[in-house]
């Protein structure tokens, strides 16, 4: 699956998700730190990767979508929000779960459901 991972996203992330097999990009990698969400969309949507952020934002714009298709989005909505319990949670999601199922789709993630809907 080709992810990109948001600046709110632990950056020990990409290392967990590619050694799952995952094709694995940053924001921080790609100098996009910064940017507007819809900036930072269109890039999303340019490469055709599945964005894993904790910024809410992220999902109203998946399902406005400009007439695009996308990638989908992870919601990462934890009650603990650290690093630490961020990559748990997410290392967790990727491991039991299959994140391939979640294409096209914004899957909110909290300490313990998870919810897919189909954009």
């Amino acid at each position: 699956m080709k992810i990109k991972l948001d600046e709110n996203i632990p950056h020990p992330l990409s290392s967990v998700l590619a050694a799952l097999g995952h094709d694995v990009r940053t924001l921080i990698d790609q100098g996009l730190t910064g940017h507007s969400d819809a900036e930072i969309w269109d890039v999303v949507s340019d490469e055709e990767r599945f964005l894993v952020t904790q910024d809410v934002a992220f999902g109203r714009v998946a399902f406005a979508g400009k007439g695009r298709r996308n990638a989908g989005v992870l919601l990462l909505c934890l009650a603990d929000p650290s690093g630490s319990a961020l990559l748990r949670r997410a290392k967790t999601l990727f491991e039991t779960e299959e994140p391939s199922r979640w294409r096209g789709c914004v899957v909110v993630a909290t300490n313990r459901k998870i919810r897919v809907r189909r954009t």
